[in-house]
């Protein structure tokens, strides 16, 4: 028996489970295209079949001609039907035809041998689509996360050779890495010295905690946001300048720019309303968040 295959064959090649259905239709000797009877049949079929899912459409031929001829015409009707109804109705996407030529077991009426059939599930069976196939899903098994232990503290020398040890905050880091996509978390005691984008010594250890987060999470994206206090105009900019820092300060570490984006937002987002009543509601404001872009 010579076998073509249009689509990729993972039905089964027989199919006779019980909640599956199928529609037969009738072609002319030597014909591949519908009689106008078969094809009325065909398009009431498609108009009550809207709904449900066609999973295979098989071809099959009388003895008269050769086994070459009657394979090639069974094809050719395969086609035809599927040409007709892959706009129309909804098809499994590894949907099979299979033409069987004269290839089967022949009724003595051989009107009954020139046919397709097609094979569909009703919209009500469709959520054990699968399993009606015998087709068996792989059950892959999710390992859990390792648990990142991130240090208490690191040391850093500074310019004039003396070094200064600052602990790290293991909460943040653990925040950062276990946060959700689009949730917004702002870096407590990142401060700049006043009016410049430079981090003050004291803050060092914040910058380093986002980089070791960034280095032990791989799929992690940020965006860093940096936000003013006091002006309602940031004229130099430069809540974008500390944004950029940081953004400059993790790139210099060798994390990927692809990962980071950078913002400023000056004094348009504040969390309490501006002019501030007092020192606590203005460096509540003057803050840097990082928005979790991907994780």
């Amino acid at each position: 028996m010579k076998t073509y295959c249009t689509f990729i064959l993972l039905l089964l090649l027989t199919i006779t489970c019980k909640a599956q259905e199928k529609f037969t239709l009738y072609f002319d000797s030597n014909k591949f295209e519908l009689t106008p009877k078969e094809a009325n049949r065909l398009d009431t079929w498609i108009a009550e079949n809207k709904n449900n899912k066609i999973v295979a459409i098989h071809g099959f031929t009388d003895e008269d001609g050769t086994n070459g001829f009657n394979d090639t015409l069974a094809q050719k009707r395969v086609n035809f039907i599927f040409n007709t109804v892959k706009t129309k109705i909804k098809t499994r996407e590894d949907f099979k035809t299979r033409s069987f030529g004269e290839s089967f077991n022949q009724s003595p009426n051989k009107a009954e041998n020139r046919k397709v059939i097609i094979y569909y599930i009703l919209e009500k069976d469709l959520a054990r689509e699968d399993e009606i196939l015998g087709i068996k899903k792989e059950v892959v098994e999710v390992k859990p996360k390792p648990e990142i232990e991130y240090p208490e503290k690191m040391v850093f020398e500074n310019p004039n050779g003396t070094k200064s040890e600052f602990k790290l905050d293991r909460e943040f880091m653990k925040k950062v890495e276990h946060a959700k996509t689009g949730e917004k978390l702002k870096i407590d005691n990142l401060n700049f010295v006043i009016n410049t984008f430079a981090v003050v010594n004291e803050s060092r250890g914040k910058l380093y905690e986002l980089l070791l987060v960034l280095q032990n999470n791989p799929t992690l994206k940020i965006e860093i946001q940096g936000h003013l206090c006091c002006m309602p105009v940031d004229r130099t900019d430069l809540s974008t300048q500390r944004a950029k820092a940081i953004y400059n300060f993790l790139v210099a570490n060798d994390i990927s720019k692809s990962r980071l984006s950078y913002k400023g937002f000056g004094s348009t987002d504040p969390i309490y309303p501006i002019p501030e009543k007092d020192e606590i509601e203005r460096a509540a404001n003057r803050r840097v968040e990082i928005l979790i872009v991907e994780n």
